[in-house]
């Protein structure tokens, strides 16, 4: 059954629904339906892994494989394992997904207890990781800002890409490739991603139009600890966390 409007139903009808409020992407998302992805039967819950502590220190993190979740990040982890279980209750049907970095995991993890789900059983997919920063990954903002100027571009909101890293072409590349590659589920599933990678990825299942001199399409940027869902090519914000945006 197609699923209208910010209101979904589970499957199952022992659950309750939910009303999520629709995100301010949702006009854009209706006027580009040319650019939107083939719907898929299932929803999808994308979410922000918490703070950790390269985001405390003003470093950027990029693809760096295992930068640690500080103690407010696991409490964002905490609180969006608290708003899945009271939209979707215990052991709800969802396929696991997650970047293959530390502090995707470990937020996947907290929020699979809040579940009852086992973590053990999550999946992980390279296409999901962060957007590599080159040579400036792993430095600080503040001694990129001395160099050369911000390298956040608050005009488009975007964080300006590293000579030698990843250009958001690239992303929405991988990242559709990962959709195209997994699709054909027709169930429900939830994916713990990267500030930059999940805005692209959101983009792209939107239909959104393509940022201004980046190439592709970028969602609007919400907190570490955020939970999105996405169905029908529209997206609704389960969970708008407290976290800072710095990638």
């Amino acid at each position: 059954m197609r699923r209208r409007g910010c209101k979904f139903h589970e499957r199952n009808t022992t659950r309750k629904s939910v009303a999520f409020a629709p995100q301010a992407v949702e006009t854009a998302t209706m006027a580009s339906k040319a650019r939107a992805r083939p719907e898929r039967l299932g929803r999808d819950f994308i979410a922000r892994h918490g703070e950790t502590v390269f985001n405390t220190a003003g470093r950027l993190q990029g693809d760096h494989a295992h930068t640690p979740l500080t103690r407010t990040g696991f409490a964002q982890a905490d609180e969006m394992g608290t708003a899945l279980r009271a939209a979707l209750g215990a052991k709800p049907k969802l396929t696991l997904w997650a970047s293959p970095t530390g502090r995707a995991l470990q937020t996947l993890a907290v929020i699979a207890e809040h579940l009852d789900l086992d973590w053990h059983q999550a999946q992980t997919d390279q296409r999901l990781i962060e957007i590599d920063m080159g040579g400036w990954g792993g430095r600080y903002y503040a001694d990129l800002a001395i160099e050369r100027g911000s390298i956040v571009d608050h005009a488009a909101g975007m964080l300006v890409p590293a000579p030698d890293g990843e250009t958001y072409t690239a992303i929405a590349t991988r990242v559709s490739a990962w959709l195209d590659d997994t699709d054909g589920d027709s169930g429900d599933r939830l994916v713990i991603m990267h500030g930059i990678s999940s805005r692209v990825m959101r983009g792209v299942m939107t239909g959104l139009p393509d940022v201004p001199g980046y190439h592709a399409p970028a969602a609007v940027s919400l907190p570490q600890g955020s939970v999105v869902m996405i169905a029908g090519g529209v997206e609704h914000l389960v969970h708008n966390g407290r976290g800072g945006e710095r990638a």
